[in-house]
Order: C-alpha cells, then sequence, then structure tokens
C-alpha cells in the first residue's frame, strides 16, 4: 500500500491495520516458541508460558522498545524459543530509540543482562571465558545486527522523505516565482496598454471637444458630441484607476533602454536603434528585414521589440562578444522576430539573472495570440523566436507546460515534488524535531561508523570464537585406541597425566547423561574423535576414579 493512500486513510482504519499486523506478528512468535518447545521436549506447562510471554512482549516492542530488548536479552539464554523474538525486539530498538546516545545504552544493558544471566545459567570457571564469547557473538549477530540495518534504513528512509519533501517546496517556490514574474509582466503590459489608450482617449477628447465648439454643427450634434466628448474622459479615468489597482505594491520597472518621449520607440520601429545601441557597445550584430511590411498592433508591435530587447540583454550576458543576428520577417500570416547568438568565445564565471525574462515574453506573446521558443542551437549558441500575428487574437488558456529552456545558462530541476506522507513519529523528530540538516548527516555518519565498527568487531570476535573452540576440542577429545590402552585400577595421576583435562564446552552438558556413576567417585568425561552411527548421538567415554585410582570406564553414546 502506497503511503499517500495510507496516510488518506481515517486514523481509526489505520490503528486498527497497525493492530492485526502487529497481532499476526505475535501470534507467529508465539507458535515459532511453541515450536521449538516440543522439539526440545520442554514440559507444557514451560510451552505455555513462554509463549504467552512472547507474544506479550511482541505486541509491547513498539511502544516500549529498550524494555522490550532487555527483559528479551535477559530471558533468551533461559528460554527455548526467544531467538525471534530477539531479532525483532533489536529491529524495532534500533528504528524507534530516538538518539544514538540512548541507543547505544539500551543494547548495552541488554548485551550486560544477557551475558549474566548466560554465566548464572552454565557457571564454571574453567568455560566463563568461552560463555562470555559466545554470548557476544550471539548478542552481535542477533541483536545489534538487525538493530543497526533497521536504524540505518530508517535513517536513510528519512532523509529520503525529506529531500522529497525540500524538492517538492523548491517546486512550488519557482512555480509561485515564475507566475508572480508572469503577473508584473501582465501588469507592465496593463501600463502600455493604459498609455496606449490614454493617447487615444486623449485624442478623442481634444477632437470632440473642438467639434462641440463648432458654430456649424447644429445643438443635437452638439450634444452627441458632448456625450461622445464625456465618454471618452470618463473612459479614461476608468482605464487609469483599474491600472492604478492592478500595479498597487509593485515598483514599476522600466528598461534603460526604453525611450519614454515616444512611445514609437518601443515597437518594430525602434528595433534599429536596439541594434545601433549594441553596435556602439562593441558588439557585432546583425539586422535583417524580409518581406512586405505591414502594420501591426500596439501590443503586438511592443511585443515583438521586448523579444529582441530580452534576446540581446540575454546574449549579453551569457555570450558576450559572440556575432548576434536579429532577423525580422513578415510573413504571410504572422511577424517572425527571430535573435541568434553564436557560442560564447571565452568561458564565463557565474552569471547573475532573475531568469524570468523568458517568462514574461512567453506571457507576453500568449496574451496576444502569439507563441515564443527559446533553446540551444547545434553550433553551440542560442536562439529566440517570436512568432506574433497581425492583429491581437485570442490567447490561448494558459497550460503550465514544462519548457526546458526557460534560461539560457539553466535547466529546470527534476521531480514530482509529490507530498510523501506515512512517516512513523520517530521518523518525524528526526526530520523536524528541532535538528538541523547537519545533524541528520552527522546522525547517518555516525550510524555508518558504527555499524562498520560492528562488523568488524564481530569478524574479529568470529575469528577468536573458532580458533579457541578448535584449541579447546583438544581438551575434551580422545582416541578409541587411548580408551582401550588404559586399564581399571591404574592409578589416577597416572590416568590423568595420559588424558586431557576435559576442561572445554564441547563437553559441557554431559556429565550425568550415561549410566549411573559408582558411589562416591568422581568421573571424566571426554568425547571421542570418532563420529557416532547416527547424527543424533555423540559417543563419549567416562573414567571414574576412587581411592586414588581408576574403579571404572566406560563407553556409551549421548544423545545431543
Amino acid at each position: 500500500m502506497r503511503a499517500g493512500v495510507r496516510w488518506l486513510a481515517p486514523p481509526e482504519q489505520w490503528s486498527r491495520r497497525r493492530f492485526a499486523g502487529e497481532a499476526t506478528v505475535a501470534l507467529l512468535l508465539a507458535v515459532l516458541a511453541a515450536g521449538v518447545g516440543q522439539l526440545l521436549e520442554a514440559s507444557a506447562l514451560a510451552v505455555v508460558t513462554e509463549s504467552v510471554a512472547i507474544a506479550v512482549l511482541s505486541l509491547m516492542r513498539r511502544r516500549l522498545p529498550a524494555t522490550v530488548l532487555a527483559v528479551t536479552a535477559a530471558l533468551t539464554p533461559v528460554g527455548n524459543g526467544f531467538l525471534p523474538l530477539m531479532m525483532a525486539a533489536g529491529w524495532s530498538a534500533g528504528r524507534r530509540i530516538t538518539g544514538a546516545g540512548r541507543a547505544v545504552a539500551a543494547f548495552a544493558g541488554a548485551y550486560v543482562l544477557c551475558v549474566t544471566v548466560s554465566l548464572v545459567d552454565t557457571w564454571s570457571p574453567s568455560t566463563a571465558l568461552t560463555v562470555v564469547l559466545l554470548t557476544t557473538l550471539y548478542f552481535l549477530a542477533v541483536a545489534v545486527v538487525p538493530g543497526l540495518a533497521s536504524r540505518y534504513w530508517t535513517q536513510r528512509r528519512t532523509l529520503l522523505h525529506t529531500l522529497q519533501e525540500r524538492n517538492g517546496q523548491l517546486l512550488r517556490e519557482r512555480a509561485m516565482v515564475a507566475g508572480q514574474a508572469r503577473l508584473k509582466e501582465r501588469q507592465r503590459i496593463a501600463q502600455d496598454m493604459h498609455d496606449s489608450l490614454g493617447h487615444r482617449l486623449a485624442l478623442i477628447s481634444v477632437h470632440t471637444g473642438a467639434l462641440e465648439v463648432d458654430r456649424e454643427l447644429t445643438p443635437r450634434q452638439r450634444e452627441v458630441v458632448g456625450v461622445l466628448r464625456e465618454a471618452s474622459v470618463t473612459a479614461m479615468h476608468e482605464l487609469r484607476e483599474v491600472v492604478g489597482i492592478l500595479r498597487d505594491g509593485v515598483e514599476a520597472s522600466v528598461p534603460a533602454s526604453v525611450d519614454e518621449s515616444g512611445r514609437a520607440a518601443r515597437g518594430t520601429a525602434g528595433i534599429a536603434a536596439l541594434v545601433e545601441a549594441a553596435r556602439a557597445a562593441g558588439n557585432a550584430v546583425e539586422l535583417k528585414y524580409s518581406g512586405e511590411a505591414r502594420p501591426l498592433a500596439a501590443a503586438v508591435d511592443h511585443a515583438a521589440y521586448r523579444i529582441v530587447q530580452e534576446a540581446l540583454t540575454n546574449a549579453y550576458k551569457h555570450a558576450p562578444g559572440a556575432p548576434i543576428t536579429v532577423d525580422l520577417r513578415y510573413e504571410p500570416d504572422s511577424v517572425v522576430v527571430e535573435i541568434v547568438n553564436g557560442a560564447a568565445s571565452e568561458a564565463i564565471g557565474e552569471v547573475v539573472s532573475g531568469g524570468q525574462g523568458l517568462t514574461g515574453l512567453h506571457e507576453r506573446a500568449r496574451l496576444v495570440g502569439g507563441m515564443v521558443h527559446a533553446g540551444p542551437v547545434p553550433d553551440g549558441g542560442f536562439r529566440v523566436a517570436g512568432v506574433l500575428p497581425y492583429g491581437i487574437g485570442e490567447a490561448p488558456p494558459f497550460v503550465d507546460a514544462s519548457d526546458p529552456f526557460r534560461q539560457q545558462s539553466a535547466k529546470a530541476p527534476s521531480g514530482d515534488g509529490g507530498r510523501v506522507t506515512g512517516w512513523t513519529v520517530s521518523e518525524r523528530e528526526w526530520a523536524m524535531g528541532g535538528r538541523g540538516g547537519h545533524s541528520r548527516s552527522s546522525g547517518v555518519v555516525m550510524g555508518c561508523a558504527i555499524a562498520m565498527g560492528v562488523v568488524m568487531l564481530l569478524g574479529v570476535a568470529v575469528l577468536v570464537g573458532v580458533f579457541f573452540l578448535v584449541g579447546s576440542i583438544d581438551k575434551g577429545m580422545i582416541e578409541p585406541s587411548e580408551y582401550e590402552s588404559i586399564k581399571v585400577g591404574t592409578a589416577e595421576k597416572t590416568v590423568r597425566d595420559r588424558l586431557p583435562s576435559g576442561d572445554t564446552i564441547a563437553t559441557a552438558g554431559l556429565d550425568g547423561k550415561g549410566p549411573k556413576e559408582p558411589e562416591g567417585s568422581r568421573c571424566l568425561v571426554l568425547m571421542s574423535s570418532e563420529v557416532g552411527e547416527s547424527l543424533e548421538s555423540e559417543p563419549v567415554f567416562r573414567f571414574c576414579f576412587a581411592d586414588g585410582k581408576l574403579v571404572e570406564k566406560k563407553s556409551y553414546e549421548v544423545k545431543r
């Protein structure tokens, strides 16, 4: 089930699902413990008690991970089926204990309890070191390794979720910035239209005022002309009010190259002045005209001017010194403005750019029914082309389609930016609980370092354990020929000098499993170097001493 679906599910439904999953896991662990108890021929009461304890501890491991880990570590050495629960408790503790210090303390306490109970259960001075070593290996493999794996997996998933949400936030902010740029461009367009229409309305008002005082007009005609003059004046005032509302709170941004003394300089008639200014600044700019010139609507005329102006500015920034070609073509159904610059002749550093100039051109062209394309060319240069209608066409509906050529030197970020949900409580604490990005990265590095150290320690411990185990086997094993050569009645000292001491973990548990020992004797049980007839039995030799001599020797098999 995906995280988004789980997040949208009602809290009560999610709680029921989680409880059902936890109950299933607890039941499975209890059944496994009961099966192990049956295989080891434990009593029915012991099997039931152990299964119930495992089920209860499994249900509590999410709420009390450190407590369950400690209790399980203490019960594992004396229980029969606590191994699966130990792995589950280690996984939950590594995932849910917040803070590296608390996690280390919880696992260290559980380790001390496990070792202590193991020593108490099988106490023997000769085998204490071996028990500690084997218990350490057992605890590392069963509890520490799952805990580290769980903690690493959780931190990695938390980091991934955080990066995805950060990426989504950046994409939303980028969309907001682009929307603000389009809004500002619309406001500038509104100001341009205000100036153009205001000029026309002013002319209408002047002409109608002159007609109103014409003596040749009849009173009826003067009344009509007066109505037209009042309407034009009212329309001009309303236009100014509307534009004022649109521009409220937005600073006017007029390019320095715009000649405010005459609006004609901001149309196609002013393109030549832009090119001449660029040449005067030392740029190689070529201006081409093709087709029969036709009159353009004011908004279209100004859009063509702005396309050339922005493309030249873009070329100055990103390809200084490169040749530039400005082509103005009058096609049968539209006017095409194309600006192509060559590749940069020299490497340039970081370019400071708002990245919204081309966004404004897209919006300006869209509003008059045209389109703008911007992108690189095969020779390494850059091309900006605008196709504009002769009259103002119907603006197509705005569609926020991705455009890989928003800016000459930038690329659009990838990622869908969707919200990632379904985190656990500890994950949210790690991601948002007052910890910065540096702290999270430090925690990941620390976790990886601890994991590497544990793996190395585990490897060294395994090698040492194998070495000690192989060496200790020789202290508890003899050849059958050696057993046959020893005679009953031989002095105890002579026999013990010929036999190994038997102080090894390999012979632990062999005492008391064979025939009844002679009264008042002390017996030494050793293993045979030969393998038994079946895998379920172990051949052993027993030597019993009394009054300083060997009084009995027995050869028998012990069930494993």
